[in-house]
């Protein structure tokens, strides 16, 4: 048998069936051709460590791989072991760049995070457009899966929550690199490529809507950030204010940001009783506005503002930096040794609430914790369609349905749709088969109802 380069195969193997012909048909003639030269030597081709796929992907040989692909897809289920094998790749792959990228971000930490993290998803990026270029949907899920658990290994962070944060970079402040407008237009159009491979894309949606309200803000309310230019130019004119009037003295330095109350969020307002030396500052600052306004009126955030305070104590002077609130609080204590919690609330006029602050809430944990949410009334609504359109199902063929109906924006666990199904039945939406309890029902008052429904509409 003559032997020929593994480059001409292709081409051979096509030949192979014309020049049989006169032995046997020629629909058994390219199967055999194929089964002994692809399927025989699967193992060796695709598996082994020293040659086949493996290789060609570690030496990134995209004419061989093109044509395996080529050739394999011809088989039935030729391109499941391949595209196994591929996924552990670019998993392998993309766990020692993230690794490269948190090694040298632990080694820099002047760089702070937010620069690891603007490396890390451009090395993802870059990632992306190195192997996509087999177009079939096995190698599109193994690389929308080699990408997450790349991003998961190691940072314990979703690629959703890294593309948002990297996004809101860019946005903000051009990224750390400081690109033009072509450069991040160019960047974000990778990034809407590579969001088609993100698995989460509901929670990525959900940290979108809060990272970039703040953006909204800037942009839909220039009014805020006319207030806030201003502001310097006013503490100018109030302190030349001072200088021209000595018979007025606040005894402390003392900057107010004045703000248009109907351009900024409502903040919550108490009347706090201030000590003496703020009294003083408050009411020199009213006479000033006075003079420039005659038809506004100054309401006071205290919750906004800061102090700073020097503590002399007798070993050594501490600087403090607290709120309004806290300075009062610690004011009173020029003036007594030790002052009880309900005395402190008395003198300040403030409250429980006021006095005690929230607890914190994790936004990251709250931002997941309300996507879950949101998933099970997705689910819900993905079982009840689709038992809408089947009116009997089984349990294996609803989940596997709900799986692929739900695929486009999340993956889906397998345990809560389970539990979905569950709580449908308690609810009267589904019922099981009297006979087969693996077999689902749509529950006929449901039933009745849409049909009804649907009646009224036509």
């Amino acid at each position: 048998m003559n032997r020929c380069p593994r480059s001409e195969k292709p081409e051979w193997i096509g030949e192979e069936p014309a020049q049989n012909l006169r032995y046997e048909p020629s629909q058994f003639a390219g199967f055999n051709v194929q089964h002994e030269l692809l399927v025989v030597n699967a193992k060796q081709l695709l598996k082994k460590e020293d040659s086949g796929c493996c290789v060609l992907l570690r030496d990134y040989k995209v004419e061989d791989l093109s044509r395996m692909y080529r050739l394999y897809r011809k088989i039935p289920n030729g391109l499941v072991v391949f595209s196994t094998i591929f996924m552990q790749h670019v998993t392998a792959e993309g766990t020692a760049l993230v690794q490269q990228v948190e090694d040298a971000a632990s080694s820099q930490a002047a760089n702070g995070a937010g620069l690891q993290e603007q490396v890390l998803v451009r090395k993802i990026i870059e990632l992306l457009d190195k192997y996509n270029f087999l177009s079939h949907s096995l190698f599109y899920n193994a690389l929308k899966v080699a990408l997450e658990k790349s991003c998961r290994t190691v940072t314990g962070r979703s690629s959703a929550e890294l593309l948002i944060t990297f996004c809101d970079n860019i946005f903000k402040k051009g990224g750390s690199e400081k690109l033009s407008v072509e450069a991040i237009e160019e960047s974000l159009e990778k990034v809407v490529k590579l969001l088609t491979y993100i698995i989460d894309r509901d929670l990525f949606a959900e940290f979108y809507r809060l990272c970039f309200t703040s953006l909204y803000y800037f942009v839909y309310f220039g009014d805020q950030v006319t207030d806030l230019t201003s502001a310097p130019e006013n503490q100018i004119i109030f302190e030349e204010y001072l200088r021209n009037n000595t018979n007025v003295n606040t005894g402390i330095d003392l900057n107010v940001t004045v703000l248009t109350s109907g351009f900024w969020p409502s903040y919550k307002s108490f009347d706090l009783s201030l000590p003496l030396e703020m009294v003083r500052c408050v009411e020199v600052f009213k006479g000033f506005y006075e003079t420039r306004t005659k038809h506004r009126k100054l309401r006071w955030i205290y919750s906004l503002g800061t102090c700073t305070i020097n503590g002399k104590f007798e070993s050594k002077h501490i600087e403090l930096i607290v709120s309004t609130s806290q300075a009062a609080a610690l004011l009173l204590f020029n003036n007594a040794d030790r002052l009880s919690y309900s005395e402190i609330m008395t003198q300040l006029n403030l409250n429980h609430d006021d006095v005690i602050p929230p607890p914190t809430v994790d936004e990251r944990r709250r931002v997941i914790e309300e996507v879950n949410n949101d998933r099970r009334y997705t689910i819900d609504a993905a079982i009840v369609r689709i038992m809408k359109s089947h009116k009997v199902l089984g349990h294996q063929q609803l989940v596997m349905e709900c799986v692929e109906q739900l695929g486009r924006m999340f993956k889906p666990d397998i345990k809560t749709i389970k539990k979905r199904i569950e709580d449908l039945i308690t609810r009267d939406y589904l019922e099981r088969d009297k006979e087969n309890p693996n077999i689902f029902r749509m529950s006929m008052t449901i039933l009745v109802v849409f049909k009804y429904i649907n009646g009224k509409l036509a």
